[in-house]
């Protein structure tokens, strides 16, 4: 299993932007597919966009597609979420996720196809 880290949540007015970053542990880092997902309270956990390996390839949302971006540093270990002209409806806790492209190289949207999930970081946004 990878560790997964995210940090850079905080309170924001509608309109504003974040970075999320999301920092993993070990060397298989670059032969993961890492990718986003958010869960706001009651409400089922919602993919948000995934990345591939070399970074060449990605897949968002309807909900967020041209608001966020993700991207990844493999030097760093990092993936990122840049999130511009943020919504109330953007309230939730995000989670970065990573499973390994060996098994399939999908960018999925189920939740359950990911391996690895970190503890989160709370987003929001107040109108």
């Amino acid at each position: 299993q990878m560790q997964l880290v995210e940090s850079g949540g905080g309170l924001v007015q509608a309109g504003a932007s974040l970075r999320l970053s999301c920092v993993a542990s070990g060397r298989a880092f670059s032969s993961r597919i890492v990718g986003w997902f958010r869960q706001a309270p009651g409400k089922d956990r919602e993919f948000l966009a995934a990345i591939t390996r070399s970074g060449s390839s990605t897949r968002y949302s309807d909900s967020v597609k041209g608001r966020f971006t993700i991207s990844r540093d493999n030097a760093k270990n990092t993936v990122y979420l840049q999130m511009n002209n943020l919504k109330p409806e953007d309230t939730a806790v995000y989670h970065c996720v990573a499973k390994s492209s060996l098994l399939s190289p999908n960018l999925d949207t189920d939740y359950g196809r990911y391996g690895s999930w970190g503890q989160g970081t709370q987003v929001t946004v107040s109108s």
